[in-house]
């Protein structure tokens, strides 16, 4: 008899589809609800239910898992005509993982609290091979009471599960978070491409680059992308854009200078402008080729002609 609470997840995308994947290996009865009708029955197959409102989701699981876009969306599936709040009860949980505004995680967690219901914000960081891998960091905020009925489902998704703060502290953490993520794209971009400019193989830059202190995930997990030009979305610019926004936001509200993660928001506009917004954010290094008139890919085709 499988005693597991029943799960909803609504969003699959890049992250959720694998992330339903998982919650699935570990013995999860789960429901599925997706905008993409293909994604949805990709997921049937594999064992899942297919859903139908965001409502009927909700109403049908114990707990409903959200991975959306950003925060309208999110207010949409919730909040909206035929949304998940409609179903809203007493004992119910709801596990937001998208990132989104602070605010709007701690609206949302107000609103499940006033019906007896518990909700978390629990945004992650890792990209698509961390979803695949379930070895996500998670970022939750929420109640005491509400984190420990959320762990043992997110420990189906992720390594690092760590409880922040209340209601909308994972989502600041995500930005902080991201944050980093966005001003270590940039240096490692730069260093890559002045040196490779400058004559040196942008493979070995990287290799010492990641066995000193200037290690880094981002190397680590965007090497291949940013050497070989190819950009195939794991986390797209212009949602890295959004982040950078809240982050933007919350600083404003803090009165907080963040004058990097300016810069490279600006340089990421600037990408998205140029009609990238849809590669991976590792394709930010491709401004800063832009700005140098040089490509990783012309050091290969020299090499190979020399």
């Amino acid at each position: 008899m499988n005693n597991k609470p029943s799960l909803g997840l609504i969003g699959l995308g890049i992250m959720g589809r694998p992330m339903a994947r998982n919650l699935l290996k570990a013995g999860y009865p789960l429901t599925v609800h997706d905008i993409d009708g293909s994604a949805v029955a990709a997921l049937v197959a594999e064992g899942a239910i297919a859903g139908t409102t965001p409502a009927q989701v909700a109403a049908s699981t114990d707990v409903l898992i959200t991975m959306l876009p950003d925060s309208p969306q999110v207010r949409d599936v919730y909040l909206g005509p035929g949304g998940a709040f409609d179903a809203l009860r007493p004992g119910w949980l709801a596990v937001d993982m998208s990132s989104i505004a602070p605010s709007t995680a701690r609206e949302l967690a107000e609103r499940a609290g006033a019906a007896g219901a518990d909700m978390v914000d629990a945004p992650v960081s890792g990209g698509d091979k961390g979803a695949i891998a379930g070895t996500l960091s998670i970022m939750v905020g929420g109640s005491d009471a509400a984190f420990g009925r959320a762990l043992p489902i997110l420990q189906a998704l992720g390594k690092t599960i760590v409880h922040v703060g209340p209601a909308g502290a994972g989502q600041v953490v995500k930005v902080c978070n991201q944050v980093v993520v966005a001003v270590v794209i940039e240096a490692v971009s730069e260093a890559l491409v002045l040196g490779a400019k400058a004559g040196v193989d942008p493979g070995r830059i990287a290799d010492v680059l990641q066995g000193g202190l200037a290690a880094t995930k981002v190397l680590e997990m965007r090497r291949d992308n940013m050497l070989s030009g190819q950009f195939d979305p794991g986390f797209r610019i212009r949602l890295h854009l959004k982040d950078l926004k809240n982050a933007l936001e919350l600083a404003r509200e803090m009165n907080v200078a963040l004058p990097a993660a300016a810069q490279v928001e600006q340089l990421m506009r600037a990408a998205a402008a140029a009609g990238r917004a849809d590669y991976d954010h590792s394709g930010l290094i491709t401004l800063v080729e832009d700005l140098a008139g040089f490509r990783l890919t012309d050091f290969r085709s020299e090499a190979k002609s020399s």
